[in-house]
């Protein structure tokens, strides 16, 4: 993505392009019925896993496959995409990582088939607009 030079309509840009791909994914499901990224799932202690490796450490962006709060199934769809209600705190995060602040790890629990999110949703949102392939996270147990 190429920069204006203006973070603030950067960041604009970025987010409009995440939240434009997200409704056009929403679209094409509707469609199609093409099983594209679909709906953030709410993962439930039933279905978490035995912790494996907790602490402190990088993990995939595409291992995380869920979240730990039904409110925030509503905000992203299941590839992180942003809903416009997340938009202020969308762009403030990403402009942060533009400026280059250290933003804290995630936090995530490991379950059957990846982690879920505890905490980070936005910040997993960006890095996945942004192009990252990994992101630090914090590994608790349910």
């Amino acid at each position: 993505m190429l920069g204006t030079g203006s973070a603030i309509v950067d960041a604009d840009r970025a987010f409009v392009r995440a939240a434009r791909a997200r409704r056009r994914a929403a679209l094409a499901r509707r469609l199609r019925g093409a099983p594209s990224c679909g709906a953030l799932l709410p993962v439930y202690e039933e279905r978490a896993a035995a912790p494996a490796g907790r602490g402190l450490r990088e993990i995939p962006l595409g291992a995380i496959r869920g979240t730990l709060e039904p409110s925030r199934a509503k905000l992203f769809d299941g590839c992180f995409r942003p809903a416009a209600a997340v938009r202020q705190r969308w762009q403030r995060l990403w402009l942060a990582e533009q400026r280059g602040a250290v933003l804290p790890p995630i936090s995530v629990v490991p379950v059957v088939d990846g982690y879920a999110v505890r905490d980070g949703h936005h910040r997993v949102s960006v890095a996945r607009a942004r192009g990252a392939l990994t992101i630090d996270a914090q590994v608790d147990a349910i």
